[in-house]
């Protein structure tokens, strides 16, 4: 990706991002972009750190860690978030290489994450991930656990700032965002990590605060 296109691609996701929320009466620095970053490489991402991106997201710890601190050398203002499943024998390495996780979704994880982060002395915010779907193949914790899951994080003193969720495929993406938005009030939690290439605009309307964004950023997969 060439440094015109990595600005051009920028500019325009993020006025498409401060239209929505004016649509919505918020202020466009509520919303944070999440570059996704995970399957490329070094190359593709250095235009967007030269345009301005700050914030990436990554799927593996593993990928992340070959190739992020070479990058943050020239950017050490980077945030990376985990925005995929996480094992909890990788909760140590994630951890202390991200700067927030969207994944977190049962118990065994929250105990993981907790050992690390005293270990580490580093509390990187955690978004608890919802299966907002109910699809058997995805992760996430059932709405219906959800209660339980927040006050077991709690319990740990894990510094839960908001809920993900991936709606369904091929469906109406707002009415899942509508209710992810709505338990997020409901269990007193502020952020909301929701909205993709397809459907960030509409995750604006309805109260994003982290939208993740890949293939309109970097161009379809190869």
């Amino acid at each position: 990706m060439s440094s015109d296109t990595a600005d051009s691609r920028l500019s325009s996701i993020l006025e498409h991002v401060a239209r929505a929320a004016r649509i919505a009466r918020r202020e466009p620095s509520e919303v944070q972009l999440i570059a996704i970053s995970k399957t490329h490489e070094a190359e593709a991402i250095r235009p967007l750190i030269v345009a301005g991106q700050r914030l990436f997201g990554e799927n593996r710890v593993q990928e992340a860690a070959a190739k992020w601190p070479a990058l943050r050398e020239a950017a050490p203002d980077i945030e990376l978030h985990l925005v995929g499943q996480l094992q909890s024998n990788k909760a140590e390495e994630a951890v202390a290489l991200f700067d927030a996780i969207h994944s977190l979704d049962r118990p065994s994880l929250i105990a993981a994450l907790a050992r690390a982060m005293d270990k580490t002395d580093r509390r990187p915010p955690c978004f608890v991930q919802v299966n907002i779907g109910d699809e058997p193949q995805k992760g996430g914790c059932a709405v219906a656990d959800l209660p339980a899951l927040l006050a077991e994080a709690r319990a740990a003193e894990l510094p839960v700032t908001g809920l993900m969720a991936v709606p369904p495929l091929g469906v109406e993406a707002a009415p899942y965002f509508a209710l992810l938005a709505k338990l997020a009030r409901d269990h007193g939690v502020s952020g909301l990590s929701m909205g993709m290439s397809d459907d960030y605009e509409t995750a604006v309307t309805l109260g994003a605060t982290h939208v993740r964004v890949g293939t309109a950023l970097f161009g379809a997969r190869i």
